[in-house]
C-alpha cells in the first residue's frame, strides 16, 4: 500500500506554498504517525491513507471551497491508482473535514473509518502545551490578511464550538487518550483570545 513517488513529490510542492504556516507536509507528516499507530483499526486503510495526503492538498486561506478542490484534486490524480469506490470514499473523507463531522449513509465499517481519520485530523488539539500555542500562532499567520478583531471574532467561534460539542472525539480510543487535553487547550485558547479581546 503506497502513493507513487512522483505524487508524493508533487504534494509536497504544494504543502510547501507560502500561504501555509500550520497546513504544510509537517501536518502530514505528524498525521501519518498517527495512522500508523491506529492502521490495524481501518477496515479501508489504503483511501483513507490517500485522503490523509491529499486532505489539505489546495489551501488558500482566503477561499471557502479548500476540502472540496481537494477532494477533486484527488479524484483527478487517484484514477488509475484506486478502484473508484476506494477514490469516492477518499474523497468522502475529504469533503468530511469541511465541518469535522461525519455524513449519513456511510457503511458502519466506513463511518468508523472516518471517524477516526476525522480524530486524528484534529489530533493537534491535544498536543502539549507548547506545541499547540506553536499551532494557534500558525494559524494565525495564515490569516494574517484578517484584521485583529475579526479573527478573534471567528477564531473563538470555531473554538467554542468544538467546546460545545459533547464530545471533541467520535473514537474511544481518541476520547480516552486525547479528550481532557483538548479540552483543556482550547478553554486555554478561548480566555486568550477573550482578554485580547
Amino acid at each position: 500500500m503506497s502513493v507513487p513517488t512522483g505524487l508524493i513529490e508533487a504534494l509536497k510542492a504544494r504543502y510547501a506554498e507560502p500561504q501555509r504556516h500550520y497546513h504544510t507536509w509537517a501536518h502530514i507528516a505528524a498525521l501519518l504517525q498517527h495512522f500508523r499507530r491506529w492502521e490495524s483499526h481501518f477496515h479501508r486503510p489504503e483511501p483513507v491513507l490517500w485522503a490523509l495526503y491529499w486532505h489539505d492538498a489546495i489551501y488558500d486561506p482566503r477561499a471557502s471551497d479548500n476540502e472540496e478542490q481537494s477532494a477533486r484534486l484527488l479524484e483527478r490524480e487517484a484514477a488509475g491508482h484506486l478502484t473508484p469506490d476506494d477514490i469516492g470514499f477518499a474523497a468522502t473523507i475529504i469533503r468530511a473535514t469541511a465541518r469535522h463531522l461525519v455524513p449519513e449513509r456511510l457503511s458502519a465499517s466506513d463511518a468508523a473509518d472516518l471517524s477516526l481519520f476525522l480524530d486524528i485530523d484534529l489530533s493537534i488539539l491535544a498536543a502539549q502545551a507548547p506545541v499547540f500555542d506553536q499551532y494557534e500562532r500558525d494559524v494565525r499567520a495564515e490569516y494574517a490578511f484578517v484584521p485583529d478583531e475579526a479573527f478573534r471574532t471567528g477564531r473563538l467561534a470555531i473554538l467554542k464550538a468544538f467546546m460545545d460539542r459533547e464530545q471533541l472525539y467520535f473514537t474511544p480510543q481518541c476520547q480516552a487518550d486525547w479528550e481532557p487535553l483538548a479540552r483543556a487547550n482550547l478553554a486555554r485558547s478561548i480566555a486568550a483570545l477573550e482578554t485580547a479581546a
